[in-house]
């Protein structure tokens, strides 16, 4: 009986472009989850192993730890800026800005890379200079919106900000039972401390940018 050829149905370039894929989702889930519990400094060699890749395919896809690092953030920094407008377009600006904290420092908390990402603990990640600057100025602004209401005690700072993150950015490294329950507990008696009422002067505040935390060589846990 002669032999009846079935049809390729795909393209022999399909192949290579669809395996190409999925190894490039795999080193992602793998560094995601890597830097979540670990921190940015989980080696490269590490992250291409529990992907179940070599380290050269991994360097295929990321030439430099960096642009790992960029592609596993860039859609979390996104969020962040979304998360401003959702602030700003708040009717209550005491809320509002509540309600941004309470977003980040929940990310913070849980996500140990993300923490040290945000406050530019790793220098050449998405562009860290213009991000750090927009974060800035949308803080400022946060900031001075809840005073114009009456809403923030007077003496309050944006620095006080920066505070607020270093304190909850301790909490990462904490078990994933503790560390959620514990970032809320601490961002709640912090922000009742910044309202407005009847409460005493503070010192003056703390030098305190996001520039100054990346130079000062700050880590995070481990």
């Amino acid at each position: 009986m002669p032999h009846t050829a079935v049809p390729f149905r795909g393209s022999v370039t399909d192949v290579p472009t669809s395996a190409a894929r999925k190894n490039r989702e795999r080193i992602l889930r793998a560094a995601r989850e890597a830097y979540a519990g670990e921190g940015l400094d989980v080696p490269m060699t590490t992250i291409a192993r529990r992907a179940g890749v070599g380290p050269a395919t991994l360097y295929r896809h990321f030439p430099s730890r960096v642009e790992l690092i960029t592609a596993v953030f860039a859609g979390r920094f996104a969020q962040c800026v979304a998360a401003f407008e959702e602030a700003f377009e708040d009717p209550d600006p005491w809320h509002g800005l509540c309600s941004f904290l309470d977003k980040v420092c929940a990310e913070q908390a849980a996500d140990r890379g993300f923490g040290a990402a945000f406050l530019g603990r790793f220098p050449g990640v998405i562009d860290i200079e213009s991000e750090r600057e927009g974060a800035e100025a949308g803080l400022a602004r946060l900031v001075r919106r809840a005073k114009d209401a009456g809403q923030l005690r007077q003496d309050f700072d944006p620095s006080d900000i920066i505070l607020l993150l270093l304190a909850n950015v301790g909490l990462a490294g904490q078990p994933p039972q503790v560390s959620p329950a514990a970032s809320r507990r601490l961002v709640a008696y912090l922000l009742q401390s910044f309202r407005a009422g009847r409460t005493d002067p503070l010192p003056p505040p703390a030098p305190l940018t996001l520039r100054q935390i990346k130079h000062a060589g700050m880590r995070g846990p481990g």
